[in-house]
């Protein structure tokens, strides 16, 4: 099953003490709505990242949330540091 799943480690996503990893088959499959292009995964943060957009999805209960509208516009500082994880940016 492809999906972003807890973990059940006690290091937050901000949201329900629980961290979360996402399926490798699912990064592959998904795309920035406005780019097209890849995303990485930002466990730290519990966000699926568009480093050409500048924008960071959130991931809510397991789900992305591949809104524009609801993303994150990522901060000079982030846009210059490296992925935290595997996965393309």
């Amino acid at each position: 099953m492809l999906g972003v799943k807890p973990e059940g480690d006690p290091m937050a996503d901000g949201r329900d003490g629980k961290k979360t990893n996402v399926d490798p088959k699912l990064l592959e499959l998904l795309a920035c709505p406005l780019t097209k292009g890849p995303l990485a995964w930002d466990p730290e943060r519990g966000e699926l990242v568009s480093r050409v957009a500048k924008l960071a999805y959130p991931v809510r209960d397991g789900i992305p949330i591949m809104l524009p509208s609801e993303a994150r516009v990522l901060s000079a500082e982030d846009v210059l540091s490296p992925p935290r994880s595997g996965g393309p940016n």
